[in-house]
């Protein structure tokens, strides 16, 4: 007899109650670990999309009305909840995404200090003055809300996709709807429960589960919504652009990447290798930021490639605080990319390790390096989404930097080297929006701004003050006055 636990059920938020979909209809979230089916969540379509909506649009304008300090004490008391109940929803990711309790709880750290960042917002909530060049006139720059917000996130670290949209969200004055992904459904139904235990107005913020082709679009079409908030794949994002762009609304896309990690001749080749293990492999290479191409000068490539191939021969795959990394977040991601794998194989490619599924309970995808792939392979400009890095051999800094660029994405990149002028000559030639010396490619801050350029996304940078350049919209104000009135 089965001593599994029944599946959890999981409905929407709309208009601060919790209820089915429309029609009654359900889907079947698998665990990564274990590939059972772990929880049943509502299939919800157009119409219950469009209920979430006149839900937000009704609430708006009340919320808009609070001060920008009344909205962050309540965001405060949003991330206090989390903080409360960290342990339970560190649980719920792990069991989600499969990743192990250590990591699940890192990340839902991160969210709660996003929560805290932001909450501030409230006491700060910077415009500017400025001058004119009229006499007696004042002109300043305030913020305003954009409206009804629709947040579509990716699955990889859901508690803090949830965070980093909906935090800013609110505080701009927004109402919000999320449409969180089918693979971590019960990470964002926990946060909307915490919103609405905090005392937030109903209909502020709610939460749709489904499809993206049966909610997220009917989000993104919807005359209603004003602001389309989109993290996940570059093909969905330009999906998005077009479709959002054709209504004029305000998009803010964080896509893929395709990220570079340089390892000079002068760099320490230990310290680089750890990273670039971590940078390609943690989080089972379920990171936009990810170091999935990794460029090596020739006067020690060969020295640095057993150093990498040792650390990944090292990588404990598994869901316990003792191993490195996890399983990868469905089926269909995990076929996807070992094809892709097997592609590069088939024309050419050398893998040095990897190149495989772990076992047949769950979708444990082993740490892959390819090496001798031309550079426009597959394997090497596309985002995998997977513990899979390419090697590249360069004979210095120009080339290295060359194809570095060489890629339409431009996310985050990373160098190791003890050269203060070429670290310097890198962070003021590379094309990305995040840059690291002696890092990883990945890791970022709630005071950071993060996003990248070209199909990294369209400019806007989600997390840090910057975060509400997304979530508001400017206004002008000019006053004039007459001295001879006073």
């Amino acid at each position: 007899m089965s001593t599994a636990a029944p599946p959890v059920q999981i409905e929407n938020l709309i208009g601060g109650r919790s209820c089915p979909a429309a029609d009654g209809r359900v889907l079947e979230k698998r665990s990564p670990a274990t590939g059972e089916v772990i929880s049943h969540l509502a299939r919800s379509g157009a119409g219950d999309a469009a209920a979430a909506i006149t839900a937000a649009k009704a609430a708006q304008p009340g919320w808009a009305a609070e001060t920008p300090v009344a909205r962050g004490t309540l965001l405060r008391r949003v991330a206090q909840l989390l903080e409360r109940d960290a342990d339970r929803i560190a649980q719920i990711v792990a069991a989600e995404t499969g990743k192990s309790p250590a990591d699940a709880a890192g990340e839902t750290q991160g969210a709660i200090e996003m929560g805290y960042f932001v909450a501030g917002e409230g006491r700060r909530f910077y415009g500017r003055t400025t001058t004119s060049g009229v006499p007696h006139r004042h002109a300043s720059i305030v913020r305003q809300p954009v409206g009804v917000a629709g947040l579509i996130i990716a699955a990889n670290t859901p508690i803090a996709n949830v965070a980093w949209k909906a935090f800013p969200a609110l505080m701009g004055g927004n109402g919000a709807v999320l449409k969180a992904s089918e693979d971590t459904p019960q990470t964002a139904a926990a946060f909307a429960e915490l919103v609405v235990e905090a005392g937030a107005p109903d209909g502020i913020f709610n939460v749709v589960h489904g499809l993206g082709p049966e909610v997220g679009e009917a989000i993104v079409t919807s005359p209603d919504v004003d602001l389309v908030s989109f993290t996940g794949s570059t093909g969905v994002g330009r999906m998005i652009a077009r479709t959002a762009g054709e209504r004029l609304a305000k998009v803010c896309l964080e896509l893929g990447g395709k990220n570079p990690l340089i390892v000079c001749d002068d760099a320490d080749l230990a310290g680089a290798a750890r990273t670039a293990a971590l940078s390609a492999f943690s989080n089972a290479g379920q990171r936009c930021a990810a170091g999935s191409r990794i460029i090596v000068f020739d006067a020690v490539y060969d020295e640095f490639r057993d150093l990498l191939l040792a650390e990944a021969r090292a990588q404990r795959v598994g869901s316990s605080d003792g191993d490195d990394y996890g399983p990868v977040i469905n089926e269909r991601q995990c076929t996807r990319m070992l094809a892709a794998v097997d592609r590069a194989r088939a024309a050419g490619a050398t893998i040095l390790h990897g190149g495989e599924r772990i076992g047949d309970r769950g979708w444990y995808v082993a740490p892959t390096l390819i090496e001798d792939a031309p550079v426009d392979a597959e394997v090497c400009t596309a985002e995998l989404f997977g513990p899979i890095a390419t090697l590249h051999r360069v004979g210095g800094f120009e080339e290295a930097l060359s194809l570095a660029n060489a890629t339409s994405y431009g996310l985050t990149a990373a160098i190791w080297t003890r050269s203060v002028h070429r670290a310097q000559e890198f962070v003021a030639r590379v094309r990305s929006g995040v840059a690291s010396v002696n890092g990883p490619t990945y890791g970022s801050e709630p005071h950071w701004p993060f996003g990248g350029l070209g199909a990294s996304g369209t400019g806007w940078r989600e997390a840090g003050t910057e975060a509400m350049d997304v979530y508001t919209e400017l206004k002008t104000v000019h006053i004039t006055h007459d001295p001879a009135q006073v």
